[in-house]
């Protein structure tokens, strides 16, 4: 009977060992150091998508993970690429929005490193050709056409009808989807007219109100506004108040769900926009690039472009909207 209750009790004690091993071991990445760049400022209505997916991937992974914020400026981005090149991590993830030009002479030092990298949010074919490297985000090109194209669809917009579309015009690389919307609205027959849309709008939508203001004084038959970023399209109901349309009066399409861009649609500001799923973009390039440093995998190339969400079905994501996940 000793015996027995011997053996049970080693058996038990080896249990509760093997548990503390594997349960309080490091994560399969502990070690690997990332410098993440998160693309807007703190609190911005995207950017805090991507950056509580990055937040996710770190904790999943055990990864070592510095965030970098540039405020959505490509300037900036492209001197912290370079700091981050310096500072010799094992991976990094870095905002596409500067462009295939400016990002290949970096992206040669991060190879010559032997620094793994991924993109994210804006897709550099041209460097990735070059230099490898995955990318994590929508299509843009598609994207934007098909969203002019469901737009023109869903809304029952004709020939001759009036459209503004917001961009980042003159900046190679950043105004892709936009001008497809445009070309895909153009093409539909509609008369369309670009607006330069200004990055600092991203933290303030209240600073493009003069611009919109003037572009709708001088086409008050405007019948569609197409926005670049889930920030400004969140704030429809501003600026229709400012322009005096209530409510469906004038239709305002874009990008991106956020806990506002859902209120715009609950109050009948919004009609469409196209998901992208910015959670992904901050937790996949993460994963990505331990994959790579752990176990030698190639890095992931993933369209995050979910579909459309109107006011038929937004409903659906509002929980995880209002949650921060979408």
């Amino acid at each position: 009977m000793k015996k027995i209750i011997l053996v049970l009790v080693i058996a038990l004690i080896l249990s509760l060992t093997v548990s503390v091993v594997v349960f309080g071991a490091e994560k399969w990445a502990s070690g690997v150091k990332i410098r993440f760049f998160v693309g807007g400022d703190p609190g911005d209505a995207f950017a805090s998508i991507v950056y509580k997916g990055a937040l996710a991937a770190a904790q999943d992974t055990g990864a070592t993970v510095e965030y970098v914020f540039s405020g959505w400026s490509v300037e900036k981005m492209i001197n912290q690429f370079g700091e981050a090149i310096a500072a010799k991590p094992d991976g990094i993830a870095m905002m596409g929005h500067p462009g295939d030009d400016a990002i290949m002479p970096l992206a040669k030092k991060a190879s010559e490193a032997g620094i793994a990298v991924m993109y994210q949010n804006v897709d550099v074919p041209l460097v990735r050709a070059q230099y490898g490297g995955g990318y994590v985000g929508a299509i843009l090109e598609p994207q934007g056409r098909a969203l002019g194209e469901e737009a023109v669809r869903l809304l029952g917009l004709l020939p001759g009808d009036k459209a503004l579309v917001w961009g980042a015009w003159g900046q190679p690389g950043r105004y892709i989807r936009e001008e497809s919307v445009a070309l895909s609205l153009e093409k539909a027959g509609l008369i369309v007219r670009r607006i330069v849309s200004a990055s600092e709008a991203a933290a303030d939508p209240s600073l493009q109100i003069d611009t919109l203001t003037a572009a709708f004084l001088s086409e008050p038959e405007t019948k569609l506004i197409a926005y670049s970023g889930g920030q400004t399209l969140g704030a429809a109901g501003m600026y229709m108040e400012a322009i005096g349309k209530k409510p469906g009066e004038v239709y305002n399409i874009g990008f991106d769900t956020s806990p506002a861009v859902i209120d715009a649609f609950e109050k009948g500001y919004v009609q469409l926009t196209s998901d992208q799923q910015p959670f992904l973009q901050g937790y996949l390039p993460i994963l990505s690039l331990c994959l790579t440093k752990v176990y030698g995998f190639g890095p992931m190339f993933n369209d995050t472009g979910a579909g459309f969400v109107d006011t038929n079905n937004y409903k659906n994501v509002t929980e995880w909207a209002i949650k921060g996940y979408r």
